[in-house]
């Protein structure tokens, strides 16, 4: 039997949302092995990072959505653990602090592969995971939360992945980031839309709130669809890599929640559209990094 205790703190690290850590380090690194300037210990090490600054934000989101009064029972989304009173808030306070402070510690390894400009990434990944529902202007509470996904998720995180390998980039790594990171902003604009309603009341002027649902359906099908069109613009800038083209592929997972999003679909059942997109953010970035490895 798992004890009632780690339950609660799996739930809260919401375990769903982590393929998005995953996501754009696949693909920064594999493009590093394709160079032949790929470092597992170094690949390994960002890998672990960005999981812990993911779960850092999610418990960072958890405490502060609490705290300003956007997480109530009127909630549509999975259970927040201080919402639920499964944990005090001083305990997810800490909690976040403790995920924050393990990231920067193994951060110092990457350091000293990268020099300063991971230290500027990594601050910078850090303060944004905190800022982004917390501080003195929180971005998810302004409309910002999409710009900061797009950037940090993409070619911030792949750039970054690929840095600390191979100590150089180019500007194909980064045009490559922007695949994750736009459908990671796809995956930002369901929760958006699913909670819209409840955010309006709490005055969390997210850019659904801001400019109303349709507004965000087309930011949606946008997202996923320049996100489709990459591959072969990475094909057509390095004049190889025919294999990232397996990263279409992923449209078998990712048709579903785009009819959804198309159809109207509201409320509860977009958890199940959110659950989609995530899949399809996992497996488009699996696909585009093995199809790059290959050539």
């Amino acid at each position: 039997m798992i004890p009632e205790t780690l339950k609660i703190w799996w739930l809260a690290l919401r375990p769903q949302t982590l393929g998005a850590a995953v996501a754009p380090v696949s693909v920064g690194t594999a493009m590093a092995f394709a160079d032949g300037r790929g470092h597992t210990f170094a690949a390994l090490a960002a890998l672990l990072g960005a999981l812990l600054i993911q779960i850092g934000t999610n418990f960072a989101n958890d405490y502060f959505d609490f705290v300003k009064g956007a997480d109530t029972q009127e909630r549509l989304g999975p259970v927040r653990a201080t919402q639920a009173g499964l944990v005090a808030p001083e305990a997810m306070r800490h909690a976040f602090g403790l995920t924050f402070g393990l990231a920067f510690l193994l951060g110092l390894y990457l350091v000293t592969r990268g020099g300063w400009p991971i230290v500027i990434i990594g601050l910078c990944s850090i303060a944004a995971g905190i800022a982004y529902t917390g501080g003195p202007y929180p971005l998810a509470y302004h409309g910002l939360g999409d710009v900061f996904v797009l950037i940090f998720f993409g070619p911030v995180a792949v750039g970054g992945t690929y840095y600390v390998q191979a100590q150089d980039i180019h500007s194909t790594v980064l045009l490559a980031g922007l695949g994750p990171g736009l459908i990671a902003t796809a995956l930002l604009a369901v929760n958006n839309l699913r909670d819209a309603d409840t955010d309006e009341q709490s005055n969390k002027r997210t850019l659904a709130v801001r400019f109303g649902k349709d507004f965000v359906r087309h930011e949606y099908v946008l997202a996923v669809g320049v996100a489709l069109l990459l591959p072969v613009l990475l094909v057509l800038e390095s004049g190889s890599h025919w294999g990232a083209l397996l990263a279409l592929l992923s449209l078998g997972i990712g048709r579903l929640p785009i009819q959804q999003i198309l159809r109207g679909t509201e409320g509860i059942e977009l958890n199940q559209t959110l659950a989609l997109t995530g899949k399809f953010l996992l497996l488009y970035s699996l696909l585009l990094a093995l199809g790059w490895l290959l050539g």
